[in-house]
């Protein structure tokens, strides 16, 4: 498998978006048995602890962090 990391920062080094598998993430359980473990996933703000991320390619992960990185520096952007 590939590892990666990619992350947008802030000024002031503070993780405002990224996607990742570097670690698992706790999924909604409905019962005991709450399926697969789930290692790829993004993060929406700095607190986030983390969403499923569907990975298919390299080139998918790439195309989709940059969109989403766009998505990111308008908003703030506009926040002024």
């Amino acid at each position: 498998g590939i590892r990666y990391n990619l992350t947008l920062h802030d000024n002031h080094n503070t993780r405002v978006f990224g996607i990742d598998n570097a670690h698992a993430i706790k999924t909604p359980r409905k019962g005991k048995f709450s399926g697969r473990v789930v290692y790829d996933h993004q993060h929406d703000s700095p607190t986030d602890k983390g969403s499923p991320y569907e990975f298919h390619s390299a080139y998918q992960l790439v195309e989709d962090f940059f969109t989403r990185i766009d998505e990111v520096i308008r908003k703030r952007e506009n926040r002024g």
